[in-house]
């Protein structure tokens, strides 16, 4: 059985598409790759009951990934939502990244992440060439590259020449900006070519470090954040020492059977 469920909004079609498959036995990761290029979302989740909770994996297209927030917002709701977890209990998943946990909060998901907070970085050759806007600020965290640019405008009118920005050696690109409207507190998108998503829809693991930086920036831990992708989708945001709470929604499209 697998689960397309759109993760980080509350309606259909919106948000970011991920695919979930709890495993009911071993399978080789071939064979997990092989269906993530199948289902050809940004990421495909595979989960595998375990003594302490479910182990937990996700794939792009084109390569295994060590941390994904909206595949684990969705797979926190495939789990509950089919009965594989009580509807009140945490679910509790081994990864790449670590151990991560997921609760219920009314009709929103609240997951505990791994901070990955950048530091100032110089823009790597062809960065400012990709993105074609002014830079005000560059740095690093654990997987990708954090700009800042001068207007929410030029976030959502961002069109970045992809085959530029995939030679930039991270795994993806975050571009935000402080947020024009008392609804959001910033907003970004997210540029992953080289992991075979040009632009993925709403990324939790970005706000792993995008809440970091703009608690030092404003002076302060919870926001509203937007995705201004295509989609779009709202994550909440609390950013607490080393770890960050990510808190999203998340609606099931469809199911179907792997043959």
């Amino acid at each position: 059985m697998i689960t397309q469920v759109d993760a980080f909004t509350n309606k259909p079609f919106a948000g970011n598409p991920a695919a979930v498959c709890v495993l009911q036995e071993d399978r080789d990761d071939r064979w997990m790759q092989l269906v993530a290029r199948e289902m050809s979302l940004s990421e495909t989740a595979f989960l595998r009951k375990t003594e302490e909770g479910f182990d937990l994996r996700w794939f792009t297209p084109s390569v295994e990934v060590d941390l994904c927030g909206h595949a684990t917002l969705a797979s926190a709701h495939v789990l509950w939502e089919e009965g594989h977890l009580p509807a009140a209990a945490t679910a509790r998943f081994r990864t790449r990244s670590g151990i991560l946990t997921a609760g219920r909060q009314d009709s929103w998901i609240a997951m505990d992440f791994p901070a990955k907070p950048e530091v100032e970085a110089a823009p790597p050759d062809g960065l400012q060439e990709a993105l074609g806007v002014p830079l005000v600020y560059v740095g690093k965290s654990q997987f990708d590259y954090l700009v800042e640019v001068d207007s929410e405008e030029r976030v959502r009118k961002l069109d970045p020449n992809i085959a530029l920005l995939s030679r930039v050696e991270a795994r993806g690109i975050i571009v935000t900006s402080r947020c024009e409207s008392k609804e959001f507190d910033f907003v970004s998108r997210f540029f992953a070519p080289r992991a075979g998503v040009n632009e993925d829809p709403v990324t939790g693991s970005s706000h792993c470090c995008l809440g970091p930086y703009w608690r030092k920036k404003l002076g302060k831990s919870d926001f509203v954040a937007y995705q201004a992708s295509a989609r779009g989708g709202i994550v909440r945001v609390a950013a607490k020492g080393d770890r960050v709470q990510l808190c999203g929604q998340a609606v099931t499209v469809f199911r179907g059977a792997l043959i």
